[in-house]
């Protein structure tokens, strides 16, 4: 009797706890001009880190994120020409529109989740 009790406690349970999702932007990205992978995973504080996961700046970081839902905002760094801008990304399912911006002027480009 007890143990049917418990385990229809433990059940309940179950199905009473809403199963916690990650960000939308955590996974891995592909950026369809370069066919770089970046994958962005919690790195602390909130932020979502973009590490490259292929090509010559394996293993680079690409700047950190924060946000939830759709919206973020941090730093994201061009590895090539070595700079810095304001980044915004706007994930919708399996694209993110990720942008860097310097003053009003923004650059970006859509990226797919693989």
């Amino acid at each position: 009797m007890i143990r049917q009790f418990v385990l229809a406690g433990a059940v309940a349970g179950m199905i009473a706890t809403p199963a916690l999702s990650a960000e939308p932007i955590v996974g891995t990205w592909l950026r369809p001009s370069t066919g770089t992978l970046v994958k962005f995973a919690p790195c602390g504080g909130g932020n979502f880190c973009g590490t490259v996961l292929n090509g010559s700046y394996k293993g680079k970081s690409i700047g950190k994120l924060a946000g939830s839902g759709a919206n973020y905002k941090g730093k994201i760094t061009d590895l090539a020409a070595g700079k810095t801008y304001t980044g915004k990304a706007k994930v919708d399912g399996n694209s993110m529109d990720l942008k860097g911006c310097v003053l009003a002027f923004c650059k970006g480009e859509t990226w797919n989740r693989k």
